[in-house]
């Protein structure tokens, strides 16, 4: 279950764990707010409101929970399920109060992706830390999912008695976030950490300039990738900075050649007055995002906020060195020093430090290439998906009643 089935890293995670459950041998089905997709094993949950209490509601600066078709749920799939494995819950389209009633009638399991459920309505709380003891006088209620007026209090209220009065298990994919959930209102039956991974047959390493040929991009121009959906307006990803830095590595760069960034995921005509920033629409197809990957020399991911992204783990296992800000779970997916280092990580909103990393390891080819090697080895090694998907197995059968 979880918001769309192929929009963002986490709908990605929840629809390969729904092809891994089935490749194992489980009738395995995806319900989700929004399909983008004909697939018969993508169910829709009717994201039809109640409108008139729900605009009330949101009017009032509640949470929106008025979602009648999630009490459908496990009608949905011909045949009912054992249990229920949810993703990202927020995005319009599930009732938060339905988890009552579905711990009680199956297993459930809920996989975290960020910090919404533990907030009285913010999915990235940044330095506020007002979740801990019960949110109110809220600093940013623009915050995705935004509302209109301050009911934090009373939406972080409601969501502590709906998981006090729930039997849930609870997984994250970094220790990070699972510590915040220790240090939460959210009570769990279980919880334990399990890594997010990425189809590794099709995310791997490849021929650089084949890849650059099918794309236009040009073969002796060192490229700096960067991927999320919609760059350059993401309220997580920090487009500012790494404009910043990039152009303060181009400003200082010895060759002829200067370096070309790539952003995949936004609007080509937003950066089409500059010709070293080059940025490519979303695409969905896992073949086609990882051939930009291919193109690339490193990858670069500078987030004010995050938990695990997926890009993260695409461009290791493609072989990608990688330069990152130090936010969320992403020290927990790059390393940094001695021979097994994939990338650098450096302090969020600091463009001389972005660039300075990006300057050192495009300057030095031979590092470049073993701290590439490293990060497909780490790939492999901890992020692959059939590992996940085998994890969330063992545990489902751990805690089956």
């Amino acid at each position: 279950m979880s918001t769309s089935d192929r929009r963002g890293g986490a709908e990605g995670v929840a629809l390969g764990l729904r092809d891994g459950y089935a490749q194992a041998g489980h009738g395995s089905w995806l319900a989700v707010g929004y399909p983008s997709r004909n697939d018969p094993a993508v169910l829709t949950l009717s994201p039809e409101r109640q409108r008139v209490r729900s605009m009330w509601d949101r009017s009032r600066g509640r949470e929106e929970f008025r979602f009648p078709a999630t009490r459908t749920l496990l009608d949905l799939p011909p045949t009912r399920p054992d249990v229920v494995h949810a993703h990202n819950l927020h995005g319009w389209y599930f009732d938060l109060r339905e988890l009552i009633r579905l711990s009680h009638e199956v297993q459930l399991h809920v996989t975290m992706h960020d910090n919404w459920l533990l907030t009285g309505h913010c999915a990235h709380s940044f330095t506020c830390e007002r979740w801990r003891s019960g949110c109110g006088s809220c600093p940013d209620l623009g915050i995705y999912p935004a509302i209109s007026r301050d009911a934090t209090a009373r939406n972080w209220n409601t969501k502590r008695e709906i998981y006090r009065q729930s039997h849930l298990h609870v997984a994250a994919p970094s220790q990070w976030l699972l510590s915040r959930m220790e240090e939460s209102m959210l009570t769990a039956a279980s919880s334990r950490v399990i890594r997010n991974g990425v189809d590794l047959a099709t995310f791997c390493p490849a021929d650089r300039r084949a890849a650059r040929g099918a794309l236009d991009l040009p073969q002796e121009r060192p490229i700096l990738l960067f991927a999320a959906a919609g760059i350059v307006d993401n309220p997580w990803k920090d487009w500012p900075t790494l404009k910043a830095a990039f152009q303060q590595l181009v400003d200082v760069w010895p060759d002829p050649s200067v370096p070309l960034l790539v952003g995949l995921g936004d609007d080509p005509e937003i950066a089409s007055d500059n010709p070293n920033i080059r940025l490519l629409p979303f695409v969905s197809d896992p073949d086609a995002v990882a051939r930009v990957y291919h193109a690339a020399d490193i990858y670069v991911h500078a987030a004010r906020a995050d938990t695990f992204p997926t890009t993260v783990l695409e461009a290791l296992a493609c072989g990608l060195p990688v330069v990152a800000t130090a936010v969320g779970g992403i020290p927990e997916q790059v390393k940094t020093s001695g021979p097994d280092a994939t990338g650098v990580l450096v302090p969020p909103a600091d463009p001389r430090a972005l660039a300075s990393a990006l300057t050192s390891l495009l300057s030095d080819p031979v590092r470049r290439t073993s701290v590439g090697e490293a990060a497909a080895n780490s790939a492999r090694a901890e992020f692959d998906m059939q590992m996940t998907t085998a994890a969330y197995l063992r545990w489902f059968e751990e805690t089956r009643c």
